[in-house]
C-alpha cells in the first residue's frame, strides 16, 4: 500500500478544516488536506449565509467555502479528494488509511469532518433541500420572517428552534411524534406558553409539497391508530430537529466521545487524549455547530498543532 508521510494531516473541508488549513500553511506546517464525503460541509447545502462576520450583503453558501479553500491554497495547503477509512494512533507517526489505498503517517492530525443532520428519512425532504428544508433554525430562521413554519421534534433542542423562530415567524408548529415532550421542563414550560406555538402531539410528517419551494406539510396523527387522521398544513419552512449524527466513528478509540459521537476535547482546547491529534468544528460541537465557531476551532486546531510540533523538534 502506498505511504506518505505529512506533518499535518487535516480530515474534513468544511469551515473548521479549511481555516485549520489556512493557519497551517501560514505556518509552513504545508498542511494536507482530505475533502472528506462532503466537499465543502455542510455550508454546500445552504443557498444564503447572512451571518458570516464580513459579508454585509450575505454570500451563498458554496462561494463561501470555495473562497476558503483558495485562501487555503495561497497558502500552500495541498487539497485532495478522500475519506479516511481506517486511523490507527498506536505509536507515532500515526497512520491515516484513505479510501483504503494509500496510508498516510502524520505527526499531527486535525479532525474536522463535522455531523450530519438527522433526516426523517422523507423523500420530499431532499426535493425541497434549500428550498424550505433546513436542519439550522439559527442558520436560516432569518428567511422565515413574518412567515408560518414546522418544527419537526420534541427534545430541548427542537423546543430551543421553536422558541428562536417563533421571534421571527408569524406562527411555529411544533410537530411532535409523541404524547409528550422530551424537552427539560422549563423549554416544555416557554413552547406550552408561547403564544406563536402551537405543539401538533401525536403528528408525523409523511411528506412536503409546493410547486416552487415548501408550501405545505402532510400530516398524519396517531399513524397507525384506529383513529388515524391525514390532513395538510401550509407552510413556508420545514425544520428538523431530531438530532446530529457526528462523523467520528473511524476515529474510535484513538479519541473519547461523548455517548451521541461528539468528540470530547481537554477544556477550550482543541486537544483530545491522543497528543498530536486535535478535533474542530461541529464533530466536537454539540452545542453551537455555527460556521463562525467552526471557523474558530479550526484556527485553535492548527495553532495547536504548530505548538506540539514544534514542542516536539519536528519543526525550527
Amino acid at each position: 500500500m502506498e505511504k506518505e508521510h505529512v506533518k499535518c494531516l487535516i480530515v474534513g473541508s468544511g469551515p473548521a478544516g479549511y481555516t485549520a488549513a489556512i493557519y497551517a500553511g501560514r505556518a509552513n506546517l504545508n498542511p494536507v488536506l482530505y475533502a472528506g464525503l462532503q466537499l465543502g460541509g455542510q455550508l454546500t447545502t445552504t443557498t444564503e449565509v447572512e451571518n458570516f462576520p464580513g459579508y454585509p450583503q450575505g454570500i451563498a453558501g458554496p462561494e463561501l467555502m470555495e473562497d476558503l479553500r483558495k485562501q487555503a491554497e495561497r497558502f500552500g495547503a495541498d487539497m485532495r479528494y478522500g475519506v479516511v477509512t481506517a486511523f490507527n494512533c498506536a505509536q507515532a507517526p500515526y497512520e491515516v488509511t484513505i479510501d483504503e489505498e494509500k496510508v498516510i503517517t502524520a505527526d499531527t492530525v486535525i479532525i474536522a469532518t463535522g455531523a450530519a443532520a438527522k433526516y426523517l428519512g422523507v423523500e420530499d425532504e431532499k426535493k425541497y433541500a434549500g428550498m424550505g428544508v433546513s436542519a439550522c433554525a439559527t442558520c436560516d430562521g432569518f428567511f422565515y420572517r413574518k412567515k408560518v413554519v414546522a418544527v419537526v421534534g420534541g427534545g430541548d433542542t427542537a423546543c430551543e428552534e421553536a422558541v428562536y423562530l417563533a421571534g421571527l415567524a408569524s406562527k411555529v408548529y411544533l410537530i411532535v411524534r409523541k404524547p409528550y415532550l422530551r424537552a427539560s421542563k422549563i423549554m416544555q414550560e416557554r413552547v406550552l406558553n408561547h403564544e406563536k406555538i402551537e405543539v401538533l402531539f401525536e403528528h408525523n410528517a409523511v411528506g412536503l409539497y409546493g410547486d416552487n419551494g415548501v408550501e405545505g406539510v402532510h400530516l398524519v396523527k396517531r399513524l397507525g391508530e384506529a383513529d388515524e387522521s391525514r390532513y395538510d398544513v401550509a407552510i413556508d419552512g420545514f425544520f428538523l430537529a431530531i438530532g446530529h449524527k457526528p462523523n467520528s466513528d473511524v476515529f474510535k478509540p484513538w479519541v473519547d466521545t461523548d455517548e451521541i459521537g461528539y468528540i470530547l476535547t481537554e477544556g477550550a482546547t482543541p486537544r483530545t487524549k491522543t497528543p498530536g491529534v486535535f478535533a474542530a468544528g461541529d464533530v466536537a460541537d454539540p452545542h453551537y455547530r455555527q460556521a463562525i465557531t467552526a471557523a474558530a476551532s479550526g484556527c485553535k486546531a492548527a495553532i495547536e498543532a504548530e505548538r506540539y510540533l514544534s514542542e516536539k523538534g519536528l519543526i525550527g
